[in-house]
């Protein structure tokens, strides 16, 4: 083993070639066996554990560039400023403006492994550092606190409700199904309202709207005669 000083200098000279190592590594750095001593030296220096891999990767403070979720990541392995994997769900989850879904978690994580994220919220929630709910069928993980929870619920439920509406421009089928309904109007051509209803009632999703949007691309108006087709040359 070697001895305080020297451990340091060996210490710091294989984490600014390396980045990051595991306890083989600082095994035959400090020329030991022992994980004991081991940790009393990186205990000297100040160190890091990575949140995923089980914990097996180490580095110094100084080296991590954080991103704004506070993670950094070396060769897929990753760190936290939080700490351990339970400590950044939950600052991750706190800190959301809208509570975070599993997927999202899995994908600021980077976690290969989806069962150590499951059973990290299952803790969580038993030990109540965090807080579940089922909106629009999805589990939604918030603050633990009733009154950030509430906050999170609702931006969740604006935010499901603003990426769920209705492109404003329909299929291509669609688009014809409007169509169609232009050219069997007659005389006057219904109101973009009329139209979308007549079309939901078959079964289609369309909104007034987007027969509004239609309507003006094809040159369209409600109310006015639609154009009729050219008759077909008479035979003499």
């Amino acid at each position: 083993m070697l001895p305080p000083e020297a451990s340091q200098k060996a210490l710091r000279k294989i984490f600014r070639r390396k980045s990051i190592v595991d306890i083989d590594d600082l095994f035959e750095t400090l020329d030991t066996h022992s994980r004991m001593s081991v940790f009393r030296r990186l205990k000297d220096i100040g160190y890091m554990t990575s949140y995923t891999d089980a914990g097996r990767y180490y580095t110094l403070p100084e080296i991590p560039k954080f991103d704004l979720w506070g993670l950094w990541f070396h060769k897929c392995v990753g760190f936290s400023r939080a700490g351990t994997l339970k400590a950044t769900v939950v600052e991750l989850v706190q800190s959301s403006d809208a509570g975070m879904t599993p997927r999202e978690l899995l994908n600021v994580l980077r976690l290969r492994i989806a069962n150590t994220l499951h059973n990290t919220l299952h803790d969580l929630i038993k030990k109540r550092h965090l807080d579940r709910q089922r909106l629009e069928g999805l589990h939604l993980y918030t603050s633990a606190q009733p009154d950030r929870a509430g906050d999170q619920i609702k931006r969740r439920i604006k935010k499901v409700r603003s990426t769920s509406k209705p492109p404003e421009y329909p299929s291509t089928e669609a688009t014809i199904a409007v169509l169609v309904q232009a050219l069997r109007a007659g005389e006057a051509l219904s109101h973009p309202s009329t139209v979308s209803a007549r079309l939901v009632a078959q079964g289609m999703t369309i909104t007034a709207k987007q027969v509004e949007n239609i309507f003006s691309q094809y040159g369209l108006q409600a109310g006015k005669k639609t154009a009729e087709p050219p008759s077909a040359p008479s035979r003499r």
